[in-house]
C-alpha cells in the first residue's frame, strides 16, 4: 500500500510567529527515511473548528495523519478531543497512564501535579500508547476510516524522540519491507550544480531513489532503498553511492557523517594530530563547532577570537604593519594568522580567518563577503580566497565550512586551496 502523509501542527504560537515550526521539517525528512511521502504540512491555532476542519480535510487526501502539539493540560490543548471526536472516538481514562503522571511528578520537585494534568490520562479508545521519556505528554496513534492518526507532543525535543522510539515501530509493523537509506554529504558545490550532474539518474530511479537536500552552506544526497531485508537493500544501494562518489569527486566528503567538524575529527583523531584556530569575522564557529563534539580535546588545543586589530596584533602577534600594509582582510593577515595560533597554542596545523562579513564593508573599501580562509603546518601555509555574498550569516557559516573543508583535504591529501 502507498502511504501519503499529512503532517498538521497545533499552535496558535507557530501562526504568530512567536516558535519557528521546525516539527514539520523534522518528520518530512524522517517520513522520507521510511519511505512515506509527505503531501501536506498545515498549521492551525488552538481553536477546535478550525482544527476539525484541517482534519476533515487532511482525512480526505492523506492516509497517515501525524499531529504535533496540544497534548499537554490546559484549556486550549484540545488535539485528542477534537481528533477523536473527528473520527467517532471515545475518550477513555487510563489508570495506568495516570500513575505514570503521579510518579513523574512525586520525582520532579520543581512542579506539582495539578488536578488538569489528568487530561493527559485521558487517550481515545483502543489506542497505541507512545510514552514520553522527555515529559509529561504521551502521545498515541489509532486507525479509523482507513486512516492512521498519530498524535505526537509539540516540543521538538519530546516530538523527534518519540518519533524515533515510538513511531518508528509503529509504522513499520503495516510494511513487509525494509526501507534503508544513506546519506551522502556534499561541500564545494552548490545544490543547482549536484542536480545537473545527476539529473538523469536521479529522475530515472525508483528503488533505489536519490533525492537532494539543500543545508545552509551545503548539499545532501539522501540514497534509499526497499527490499525484503536489509542487507538486500545495502547491495541495492552501493552502485548508486559508487556513482555518485565517481560523478563527484572530492566534493563527496562522506557518507552518514553528519557533518564536515565531525570528519575532520575523526581523521585529525585518526592521524594523531592537533589544531588550533584564530578567528575575526566568524567570531569563534569554528572553536565552537568542534567543541560541539565529544572528545574534541583530543584534536583542539583552543581558539582565539581575534576581531580587532590590536587583537590580531597583541593576543596572537601579527605584525602591526603587516596589517597597516595589506588590510585586516587579506591573504597575508589570514596566513599570520594560521601560522601564529599554530605556535602560541603549539598544535600541529593553524586555522586562520578574516574577513568582512557586512553589512557594510570596511575603511579600505573591501566588498561584503570577501573572506581569506587559512591553513598552515609549519611547512606551508594555504589560503582560499573568497567572495561568499552579502548575509552576514551565509558569509560566517560558509566561511566556518571552507575552513573544516580545508583541514578535511589537507588530511586526505587532496587539493587544499581549490575546490
Amino acid at each position: 500500500m502507498h502511504y501519503i502523509a499529512e503532517i498538521l501542527c497545533v499552535g496558535t504560537e507557530i501562526l504568530l510567529g512567536n516558535i519557528v515550526n521546525t516539527n514539520a521539517k523534522d518528520l518530512s525528512e524522517k517520513l522520507s527515511v521510511l519511505g512515506i511521502d509527505t503531501y501536506y504540512h498545515t498549521v492551525v491555532g488552538d481553536n477546535p473548528e478550525r482544527l476539525k476542519g484541517a482534519v476533515a480535510v487532511a482525512k480526505s487526501r492523506a492516509n497517515i495523519i501525524i499531529t504535533t502539539g496540544g497534548l499537554g493540560p490546559t484549556f486550549d490543548d484540545l488535539t485528542k478531543q477534537t481528533l477523536a471526536e473527528a473520527f467517532g472516538k471515545k475518550l477513555v481514562f487510563l489508570e495506568d497512564e495516570a500513575e505514570k503522571l503521579r510518579s513523574y511528578f512525586k520525582g520532579n520537585i520543581s512542579s506539582k501535579m495539578t488536578q488538569n494534568n489528568y487530561r493527559q490520562a485521558e487517550f481515545p479508545e483502543g489506542a497505541t500508547i507512545f510514552p514520553n521519556s522527555n515529559g509529561t505528554a504521551p502521545g498515541c496513534a489509532f486507525e479509523a476510516d482507513g486512516v492512521h492518526v498519530i498524535m505526537l507532543p509539540g516540543p521538538p525535543w519530546e516530538c523527534n524522540l518519540m518519533f524515533d522510539q515510538c513511531v518508528v515501530p509503529y509504522l513499520k509493523q503495516f510494511s513487509d519491507d525494509e526501507i534503508v537509506s544513506h546519506n551522502i554529504h556534499i561541500f564545494g558545490m552548490g545544490e543547482s550544480a549536484v542536480e545537473d550532474k545527476l539529473n538523469s539518474q536521479m529522475t530515472s530511479m525508483t528503488n533505489p531513489t536519490l533525492a537532494p537536500y539543500a543545508k545552509l552552506a551545503e548539499v545532501m544526497l539522501r540514497v534509499t532503498a526497499k527490499a525484503k531485508t536489509i542487507e538486500a537493500a545495502e547491495e541495492m544501494m552501493k552502485p548508486v553511492i559508487k556513482m555518485v562518489y565517481d560523478t563527484l569527486g572530492s566534493v563527496v566528503y562522506g557518507v552518514d557523517v553528519g557533518t564536515l567538524e565531525n570528519t575532520v575529527k575523526q581523521l585529525l583523531t585518526e592521524k594523531g594530530l592537533t589544531f588550533a584556530s584564530a578567528e575575526s569575522c566568524t567570531g569563534g564557529m569554528v572553536a565552537s563547532r568542534i567543541t560541539d563534539l565529544p572528545g574534541a580535546s583530543q584534536c583542539f588545543k583552543g581558539g582565539v577570537v581575534a576581531y580587532t586589530n590590536d587583537a590580531k596584533s597583541e593576543l596572537l602577534g601579527v605584525p602591526a604593519e603587516l596589517i597597516a600594509e595589506k588590510g585586516a582582510v587579506s591573504r597575508e593577515v589570514a596566513k599570520a594568522l594560521a601560522e601564529q595560533v599554530r605556535l602560541k597554542l603549539h598544535a600541529d596545523l593553524g586555522v586562520g580567518i578574516t574577513g568582512i562579513a557586512g553589512p557594510d564593508s570596511d575603511e579600505s573599501g573591501t566588498a561584503v563577503g570577501t573572506v581569506f580562509v587559512a591553513i598552515s603546518d609549519g611547512k606551508r601555509t594555504y589560503c582560499r580566497d573568497l567572495q561568499l555574498g552579502k548575509r552576514r550569516d551565509r558569509i560566517r557559516t560558509s566561511a566556518a565550512h571552507h575552513a573544516f573543508d580545508m583541514l578535511r583535504r589537507y588530511l586526505t591529501d587532496l587539493e587544499i586551496e581549490k575546490i
